[in-house]
């Protein structure tokens, strides 16, 4: 018999499962999210100790190893999304074959992938703290639906100026090049794949920022380039931005838009955490409101947080065209309503709705130049 589900909308603890074999995963992830007072943290070592717990206490989230013994974590996961869905944070490694295995985690309901914290470097260990936390967080609010070591104090979360100063300078607009810059973050993998696969080969150059970790991205670009009629690729610095092609930032990496003559290009490049997140899609959306201006159109999609609101605002304020996903078709619906909050949209419309929106705005781009 199922436990009874628990509402979060009362602000009761969040209920934590962590299913890893390793010992001292256990332990660190345990220390890092045990920090957090709004979460209960248990850990199982496998799938089956896991659903033998599962059957006391229903956990809010389910942070999950990929390779285990007994049963696998992409097994377990199935289970989890065939009987009662669960929101299930991925914690792997992500490099070789977990790559693929990530991706496929995706396919099967997982709502984030984070990387396994490293343990003895300081700084990253603090920024996987974040990643983590946040992940889980998000992960807590997730809307599904059936498929048959201590860290440091949290530091001042720091705004797109930290990468990319504000401009007093208008956009150059004498160009025919127009650009659409999208950002997601929780349930945005799935959703941008839904907005991307239905591009015609001509559509405008994309610039996406969707939150995810290093060793990922360029699986999930090739994995789209290989259902979509359009070209996507993760970004490279100097990369341009050309009809047909969309450009994915890299994991851990900050992508801003650049002007080069009547053309544009992609900057990557380090830096902070900005919003809590690197790469950031108020970085994204400020470079684009500083360089594209009104030829761009700006998409804020599903996710936690308030990561592109204010760089969406910007974008608006610079004569670009903005769009963001509807409640009902979000995973979570934290960055579009944050942006909507602030006055940044122009339109807001469900996800299968993106696409038509985006090409019909395009076109409207291209009548009045």
């Amino acid at each position: 018999m199922t436990p009874p589900r628990q509402s979060q909308s009362d602000r009761r603890p969040i209920n934590v499962l962590i299913v890893d074999d390793s010992a001292v995963v256990r332990q660190v992830m345990s220390a890092v999210l045990s920090q957090e007072q709004d979460m209960n943290v248990s850990a199982a070592a496998d799938p089956i100790i896991a659903m033998e717990k599962m059957k006391r206490v229903r956990p809010h989230v389910i942070v999950l190893d990929l390779e285990m013994p007994r049963m696998d974590g992409l097994t377990f996961l199935h289970k989890i999304m065939a009987e009662d869905p669960i929101p299930v944070v991925v914690c792997s490694g992500l490099t070789g074959a977990g790559t693929e295995a990530a991706l496929r985690a995706i396919e099967e309901g997982a709502v984030e992938i984070v990387t396994k914290p490293k343990l003895g470097v300081g700084e990253f260990l603090y920024e996987s703290a974040v990643t983590l936390i946040d992940a889980v967080k998000a992960a807590a609010q997730a809307c599904l639906r059936p498929r048959g070591l201590v860290t440091r104090p949290a530091q001042r979360k720091l705004t797109a100026d930290a990468v990319l100063p504000r401009s007093k300078k208008p956009p150059l607009n004498f160009t025919s090049d127009k650009v659409v810059a999208i950002g997601a973050s929780t349930g945005g993998t799935e959703a941008l794949r839904g907005v991307l696969e239905t591009m015609p080969p001509d559509a405008p150059g994309f610039v996406v920022v969707q939150h995810m970790p290093e060793n990922f991205t360029t699986a999930f670009a090739q994995r789209l380039n290989q259902i979509c009629r359009i070209e996507v690729k993760e970004a490279a610095h100097g990369d341009r931005v050309v009809e047909g092609r969309a450009l994915i930032a890299p994991g851990n990496r900050h992508l801003l838009l650049r002007r080069s003559g009547a053309h544009y290009i992609v900057e990557v490049n380090d830096g902070p955490l900005v919003s809590r997140h690197r790469p950031s899609v108020d970085v994204l959306f400020r470079s684009v409101a500083q360089a594209a201006g009104s030829n761009a159109i700006g998409v804020i999609m599903t996710g936690m947080g308030d990561d592109g609101a204010e760089g969406l605002l910007e974008m608006k304020k610079a004569g670009a065209t903005t769009i963001a996903q509807d409640e009902a078709s979000c995973v979570v619906f934290g960055m579009p309503k944050e942006a909507i909050v602030k006055g940044a949209v122009d339109e807001v419309v469900a996800l299968s709705g993106i696409p038509e929106t985006i090409l019909r705005r395009m076109a409207s781009l291209q009548t009045l130049r």
